[in-house]
């Protein structure tokens, strides 16, 4: 590491601050010092690397495209410190553990089983987000995220948690006996879509199917699309592991099977692990190896 080449210490916490909070004062507030001292780092700042990283033109400072990228570097970076120390040290130790997911996993795969964790780790309090968003875990924020996906988010870090093919389910009362061999054959039944997401969409146009369905797309919350599919409102495209149970039990017919490799992940930000997310980490790869066996 070149640190002979780095700006001082106090510049870069200073133009972080600034860049946070948009406000020289806000700035001086966060760090305990005057504003005018902030400003004079900035200026520091500036002039050791040779660079404009504030538009001085406005009423306004405003962060030049070369200010915006060191200003991203430096936030992750300083978060990423912050969670270090805090997880060394236990500050954030009554903090609840963030678990970002997609609602239809949330609801048919880690709700049922959640109880089992509970019953391990009462110590520990939980924040359960379902959402078909991708947040990203990061310092002070989410903790872990279950995605679907075949791994390789930028900046993060994931292990395979269980694979799941994408299946395309329906209730027996709504396609009654017909076995389709093309996607084409489902056109003219009506679709449910999770709220949030396209891949009822995706998955015709991925067999260059662009034309619109006869019947039309509802979309809902994920543990509302399942509930509409089981009482024959729609079909669906969903995991494997959201209605293997309900296919098995006869309540949902497997019409095609897509994504064989695909599967659910273990995604998190690197950097030191807060025990309740190794432990949390732990028991969700206990539960997935015993739906193995």
């Amino acid at each position: 590491m070149p640190f002979s080449r780095l700006p001082p210490l106090s510049a870069l916490r200073a133009f972080s601050a600034f860049a946070e909070t948009g406000s020289v004062t806000r700035a001086g507030a966060i760090l305990n010092v005057s504003h005018a001292a902030v400003s004079q780092q900035l200026r520091n700042l500036e002039t050791h690397l040779g660079v404009k990283l504030l538009d001085r033109s406005g009423n306004r400072l405003a962060l030049t495209p070369e200010g915006s990228q060191l200003a991203d570097t430096l936030i992750a970076a300083f978060g990423r410190i912050a969670q270090t120390v805090d997880a060394l040290t236990g500050a954030d130790a009554d903090r609840p553990l963030h678990v970002s997911t997609s609602p239809s996993f949330a609801s048919n795969w880690l709700m049922p089983r959640l109880a089992g964790f509970r019953t391990a780790h009462p110590e520990i309090d939980i924040m359960i987000d379902p959402t078909p968003r991708l947040n990203d875990p990061e310092p002070g924020g989410i903790d872990v995220a279950i995605r679907y996906g075949e791994a390789g988010w930028p900046g993060l870090e994931s292990e395979p948690l269980m694979s799941s093919p994408i299946w395309i389910v329906a209730a027996p009362e709504l396609i009654g006996d017909l076995k389709p061999e093309r996607p084409e054959d489902l056109l003219g039944f009506p679709w449910l879509q999770e709220l949030g997401t396209t891949e009822a969409s995706n998955w015709f146009a991925q067999h260059g199917i662009t034309k619109r369905l006869a019947k039309g797309i509802i979309h809902v919350p994920g543990n509302l699309m399942l509930d509409g599919a089981r009482n024959g409102q729609g079909i669906v495209v969903t995991s494997q592991v959201a209605v293997e149970r309900d296919v098995d039990a006869g309540r949902l017919r497997l019409l095609f099977e897509e994504r064989a490799g695909g599967g659910y992940h273990i995604v998190t930000a690197p950097g030191a692990v807060r025990p309740q997310l190794r432990a949390f980490v732990t028991w969700l790869r206990r539960e997935a190896a015993r739906d193995r066996r």
